[in-house]
């Protein structure tokens, strides 16, 4: 699964220091009997070769249909390495926050949360920058996992809400949203993903993560 709604740029897909306009969400549907020794974690520094693969396998599949093939060429798993590396040795600020979703100890999965930077949402809203799972570990739950750590992570960090911009037409991803209780609030924008001006149209979902 994977919830990216907005292609990355593939030189700074990860780096949570630009404007969090590159990682989104796309998604595969989560309802299989669990897996043994699955797990959620945060991210360390080692785990940044697994996390760039996923990415790399993820970022490809998705926007296969979407850009063109030399953009998704460059989706490689060096560069996305070596920017989460960046990032998890000098994150931003405390509340930028990458899980790794684990199946034993392999890394097959990972989900990024920082605070929201859209100028209309609220300052204590957090954003949902990227959310991947493997298409071998797909079905296993590890999607619905993440996206409850996502959850409690910006809870626990004060956020009272919980924004993600996915692919206008991403239907899979916007279903499992949906389900777990994000709705589109209306918000659209056209991004560009490449130096060659390629375009993707994203929309904007949300919930609340405040305790009743």
């Amino acid at each position: 699964m994977d919830t990216s709604a907005s292609a990355p740029d593939h030189q700074h897909a990860h780096d949570h220091s630009h404007a969090h306009d590159h990682q989104h969400a796309t998604s595969q549907g989560e309802a299989a009997p669990p897996v043994a020794d699955a797990s959620v974690r945060i991210a360390r520094v080692s785990d940044a070769p697994a996390v760039g693969l996923v990415q790399a396998v993820v970022w490809r599949e998705a926007y296969a249909a979407h850009l063109p093939a030399e953009v998704v060429d460059q989706f490689e798993p060096r560069g996305f390495t070596n920017a989460w590396r960046s990032s998890l040795q000098s994150p931003p600020s405390r509340d930028h926050i990458l899980l790794v979703a684990c199946a034993g100890e392999q890394v097959v999965g990972f989900a990024a949360v920082a605070p929201s930077v859209d100028p209309d949402l609220a300052d204590d809203g957090a954003e949902l920058l990227v959310l991947g799972v493997h298409p071998e570990a797909r079905r296993q739950g590890h999607g619905s996992r993440l996206l409850n750590a996502v959850v409690d992570t910006a809870r626990g960090r004060g956020r009272v809400s919980l924004a993600v911009w996915i692919l206008a037409d991403a239907e899979e991803v916007r279903a499992f949203l949906h389900s777990a209780g994000l709705e589109s609030d209306g918000a659209q924008r056209e991004r560009v993903v490449s130096n060659e001006g390629a375009t993707v149209w994203e929309v904007r979902l949300g919930a609340s993560v405040t305790q009743e």
